[in-house]
């Protein structure tokens, strides 16, 4: 399939994420505030889109708080600077089982909610897009899987469309693409889809190139997508991608290093990316283009 190249690519800034990564460097941010902050950088540096999570402040472990979640959407909105809000859904479909010879009960690190509740914070902040992540699989850890069933999917898609707030489908492999198609044809999402290209994840989709290709050549033509490489190749899948005709996905969720040695903040790798970006030739638009492109409403900041 000859590739055609985007040249009006919006970025989109994974802030945080909900991984072991608070202790590994000082930049990963914890508290509202931290993430506000992150985030705000990011969209002045060129991010048209910010993806967040929320963490405990204290602790920097994954939170679902609603109050956090309220908090962090207060902050970006009432910025200097405008910027698309992507919040995460995927919170709440974890299970770690208790081991190969006895996997129950589950243990710690467990946390299964029903489908409401996993979306309870996206009701309560509307905002622009959230996260859905469209596929069940083994995460990394030996005895934890990231589980996001076929009706939960379908229950969390409906509620979303509803509320009108744009899903981004997050596909860490081939299924998750078919699945979330078969979704579209269900009229649980849209036709116009946008679709997050997640590459080598444990154990998702490799990051080589004919697997990251094989992902984009099943992107049906009238959905927007993204793409990102966890670790060192962040910013190889940068130019991957707009060479592939998409978006690009960059922040410290996904790669904590600037250079060899040398921690990034989420400023510089989007600040890296939009290098990249300008010298393939191509424009890096902001977030009224984005909206107009994902067909998506502003919010306005609480009164």
């Amino acid at each position: 399939m000859p590739l055609t190249m985007n040249k009006d690519v919006f970025i989109t800034c994974a802030v945080t994420g909900s991984g072991s990564t608070q202790d590994r460097s000082p930049h990963v941010p914890r508290s509202p505030e931290q993430i506000a902050d992150s985030a705000i950088k990011a969209a002045k540096a060129g991010a048209a889109v910010v993806h967040c999570h929320v963490r405990d402040p204290e602790t920097g472990a994954p939170s679902r708080d609603l109050k956090l979640y309220r908090e962090l959407t207060d902050r970006v909105r009432s910025a200097d600077v405008d910027v698309v809000l992507n919040l995460t859904a995927g919170m709440g479909g974890d299970i770690v089982f208790g081991g190969v010879e006895s996997p129950f009960p589950t243990i710690d690190g467990t946390d299964m909610v029903g489908a409401s509740e996993r979306v309870a914070h996206i009701a309560e902040c509307l905002p622009e897009i959230c996260t859905l992540d469209c596929g069940t699989m083994n995460f990394a850890e030996a005895d934890y899987v990231m589980t996001n069933t076929p009706g939960m999917l379908t229950a969390m898609g409906s509620m979303m469309t509803k509320l009108g707030v744009k899903p981004e489908i997050e596909a860490f492999d081939t299924g998750h693409l078919w699945y979330a198609k078969q979704l579209v044809a269900d009229g649980v999402l849209e036709p116009d889809a946008l679709v997050q290209l997640c590459m080598g994840v444990p154990w998702g989709a490799p990051d080589d190139l004919n697997t990251f290709m094989a992902m984009v050549n099943n992107v049906p033509d009238s959905w927007t997508f993204s793409g990102f490489g966890l670790g060192r190749n962040q910013m190889a899948y940068v130019a991957a991608s707009v060479l592939a005709g998409g978006n690009v996905r960059v922040g410290l969720e996904d790669n904590l290093w600037l250079d060899k040695g040398v921690l990034a903040e989420n400023y510089q790798l989007v600040e890296r990316a939009r290098g990249i970006i300008e010298a393939m030739g191509a424009r890096v638009i902001g977030p009224d283009e984005v909206r107009k492109k994902l067909n998506l409403t502003k919010r306005e900041p609480r009164s």
